[in-house]
């Protein structure tokens, strides 16, 4: 007989968690149920699957497993940073690590160390599907204009309570906790809105034609009663 899944010992429903107790208490929950852990390497074109084998917030690094794959191994070493996900139940839950290299002989069976994530990110999936919410328009979002790197990026599925869903370029990469400044959304008509936004969460997924892309979950950041009114026009939310 199966046991029934585990429920999940922490609270993360739309969440940012920054504080080291927080996050080590997700992370060791992960540890303790085998969650695997997904990195999608290279745009989703060599995923790195493993799981968390142990978390240190003191020393602040966390171990987890070498993936089958030699070559996701090589790839993950190879980068400054990764972004890893896990889907326990109906949860998705996401977070950044950086610096890995391989164990030493004394931390046991080989793997990979990384430092202490900064920021854990989770919601349900299901919020994500919104079936209740109406048709909107596509429009173009000039992601970042303000910042380093900006790129093109298609923003739709807008809600009132002040988050939108990004859709740009497989290999670009957002992680949770990225401030996205002075974002350009054009309206079909030539008018547009400039907004600031913080990432909640990303995943690579598939479209209906067989393209794949990166999807961000953003939260529009201090918006003035204009601005919103005008994200509102601009999505066909307010008439």
């Amino acid at each position: 007989m199966t046991s029934p899944e585990p429920k999940p010992t922490f609270s993360l429903v739309g969440q940012m968690l920054r504080t080291p107790e927080e996050i080590t208490r997700v992370l060791n929950s992960l540890v303790m149920r085998g969650e695997p852990i997904v990195s999608d390497l290279g745009g989703g074109k060599l995923p790195f699957r493993s799981r968390l084998r142990f978390v240190d917030p003191e020393k602040a690094y966390i171990i987890i497993e070498l993936s089958p794959d030699e070559a996701a191994n090589r790839a993950l070493l190879s980068r400054p940073r990764a972004t890893f996900h896990a889907e326990p139940g109906g949860w998705r839950i996401e977070f950044a690590a950086a610096d890995p290299k391989p164990t030493a002989a004394h931390e046991g069976a080989a793997g990979i160390r990384l430092r202490f994530p900064e920021i854990v990110a989770g919601h349900r999936r299901r919020e994500s599907e919104r079936a209740d919410v109406p048709p909107q328009h596509e429009l173009r979002c000039v992601v970042d204009e303000a910042g380093v790197m900006p790129f093109d990026a298609t923003m739709t599925n807008v809600s009132t309570g002040g988050i939108g869903f990004l859709q740009y370029d497989p290999e670009i990469s957002l992680e949770p906790g990225t401030v996205l400044k002075g974002c350009r959304i054009e309206g079909p008509g030539g008018e547009s809105v400039v907004v600031d936004m913080e990432v909640r969460y990303s995943q690579l997924m598939t479209l209906a034609d067989g393209k794949q892309v990166q999807n961000s979950g953003c939260c529009f950041m201090n918006l003035s009663p204009e601005e919103n009114t005008r994200i509102e026009k601009l999505f066909g939310l307010k008439a």
